[in-house]
């Protein structure tokens, strides 16, 4: 008989024999378990958020925190770099910020046929606001521990979420920053 196992998302492993249909059990390793505790921490500060009168979504969010640690206006090009997403996506994100006056469109004087984004008053107001409320849902969620486990998870996360796992980790955070004018995302 024939068994086929293929591992999917979050470690799922899917079998199947000639004989019976797909059986789907969960692989509980440590890199699974991790993926899951990350989505379910950041679904909760989301819950969070909402509950506070959050008005940006987390993708609005993250486009005026991009714009907030820029030098200047970007080319909606850039900000899509920046976002890691294709410039397209961008487009409808920056056309509801410029609705909700949290961004304004600027010719680009270095080319006619490019427009530049910058935050505006607004934008920069309402992403203290986000920030502040979000900061507070998370500030619930780390009372749970003690000050030893808050410094020791922080510290991990420092190195889990380090891109160069070889660096220092997460030396920016650990300088504290990270709110809206800081560097950290």
């Amino acid at each position: 008989m024939c068994v086929a196992r293929q591992i999917g998302y979050a470690g799922v492993v899917t079998e199947a024999t000639e004989a019976t249909p797909v059986v789907e059990r969960h692989v509980h390793d440590d890199a699974a378990t991790l993926v899951e505790l990350l989505h379910a921490a950041v679904r909760g500060l989301r819950r969070d958020a909402a509950t506070l009168g959050d008005p940006l979504t987390p993708g609005q969010a993250r486009l005026l925190r991009s714009l907030a640690h820029a030098d200047g206006p970007l080319r909606a090009v850039d900000l899509a770099a920046r976002l890691d997403v294709a410039p397209r996506s961008v487009t409808t994100k920056v056309d509801q910020a410029e609705a909700d006056g949290y961004v304004r469109r600027l010719p680009d004087p270095h080319d006619r046929r490019a427009r530049l984004v910058e935050l505006t008053d607004d934008g920069r107001a309402a992403l203290a606001r986000v920030w502040a409320e979000r900061r507070q849902g998370a500030a619930a969620r780390l009372a749970r521990l003690t000050p030893d486990e808050r410094a020791e998870l922080l510290r991990m996360l420092r190195v889990v979420g380090a891109d160069d796992p070889d660096g220092p980790a997460g030396a920016d955070c650990a300088k504290g920053a990270g709110g809206p004018g800081g560097t950290a995302r």
